[in-house]
């Protein structure tokens, strides 16, 4: 039987921060999970970028929204809109924006190890 772990996002082991927004991780089981939080203006071309220092996101983001909305553009041109109760598969090549005036939180299990991150 493997080791059973939790550990609380209110209290992350770490912390991004990031204009408009920040990103609070934990690792269990080996796996980066990620409580992303943008504020009302928060784009990540205008938020992100001059850190990653890419185009668009080359993150490929998969979790859930528990509030606020997001629209996210792909380079493809493709779009989503994701609310609340939306459980969300982003593939690298996008940007994305906080729609209306409530915070987006997300929870992210693919790319929140990488998320905000300064290329190494």
């Amino acid at each position: 039987m493997s080791d059973m772990e939790g550990k609380n996002l209110d209290a992350p082991e770490e912390v991004r921060e990031f204009t408009n927004g920040s990103a609070g991780l934990v690792t269990v089981g080996g796996a980066t999970i990620g409580r992303l939080t943008m504020e009302p203006g928060w784009r990540w071309s205008e938020s992100i970028k001059q850190i990653v220092k890419t185009d668009s996101c080359q993150n490929h983001h998969q979790g859930v929204a528990v509030s606020g909305r997001l629209h996210v553009v792909g380079d493809d041109g493709s779009e989503i809109d994701i609310e609340p109760g939306t459980a969300y598969n982003i593939p690298p090549g996008h940007d994305a924006w906080v729609v209306g005036d409530e915070t987006f939180t997300g929870y992210e299990f693919k790319s929140a190890a990488d998320y905000g991150k300064p290329p190494a």
